[in-house]
């Protein structure tokens, strides 16, 4: 847990620096930390199969899986809306619509929809103000509209935690040490900055998927008879 705080901390000090409200910004990283009750540790999206197909076998594919999915997949097509939904004018029903309609399997669907209605069941009980169940990434996005932190900020670290969400289940299942495990999302960070500065601004017509690696694996993770995790 050190080191994941460690490396928290080292992606925010490369950042863009911006005058945002210091406790905001330790509410925005309690919120999307590794330790916040929403049970990230329990999925996979479709890493599982992966790992136990053979494609995932060392941290160099590891580092390779989650760069595409950062890139390309889950991790792009999240981070859109998830900067969409902080927006005041945010249709946060057309937005939830288009979470759903891109989830590629029914465990991603069931990922998103139990994550966000955990998130907000938490966030509405530290608040005090009531927050619907929505889809993950759409959850976080109208929440930390109300924080005095920027949109970029707040992708890099949505992005590091989808990262260190992948890597744990890497650490656990290839397996991989520990330190190696650091090693591995360490050299995510500066792609990571780079992408959330990038999909701050994107507009909703740059929504797209292809990992059709990823998505296939999640697909057949669904069918496989002795799993660990649940995406």
């Amino acid at each position: 847990m050190a080191e994941r705080w460690g490396m928290t901390t080292a992606l925010l000090a490369t950042l863009p620096c911006t005058m945002a409200d210091p406790t905001d910004r330790l509410r925005l990283t309690q919120w999307l930390s590794p330790a916040f009750p929403i049970g990230a540790f329990a999925y996979s999206q479709g890493l599982e199969y992966a790992i136990s197909a053979g494609d995932v076998r060392t941290a160099t594919d590891l580092t390779h899986w989650i760069t595409a999915i950062l890139r390309h997949g889950s991790g792009r097509a999240d981070a859109i809306l998830l900067a969409h939904a902080r927006r005041p004018t945010a249709d946060l029903d057309a937005l939830s619509d288009l979470a759903h309609a891109l989830a590629t399997s029914s465990e991603r669907a069931q990922e998103m929809n139990e994550q966000g209605r955990a998130f907000a069941t938490t966030i509405s009980a530290l608040t005090g103000m009531p927050h619907p169940a929505r889809p993950y990434a759409v959850a976080v996005g109208a929440a930390t509209a109300t924080l005095d932190v920027s949109t970029a900020e707040v992708l890099g670290l949505w992005l590091q935690g989808l990262a260190t969400q992948l890597t744990s289940v890497a650490t656990r299942f290839v397996p991989l040490g520990q330190t190696e495990a650091q090693q591995a999302l360490a050299t995510l960070a500066p792609e990571i900055t780079r992408l959330a500065a990038v999909y701050a601004t994107l507009p909703l017509a740059a929504l797209s998927s292809t990992t059709p690696g990823a998505d296939l694996a999640a697909m057949r993770h669904e069918t496989m008879p002795v799993r660990i995790f649940r995406t």
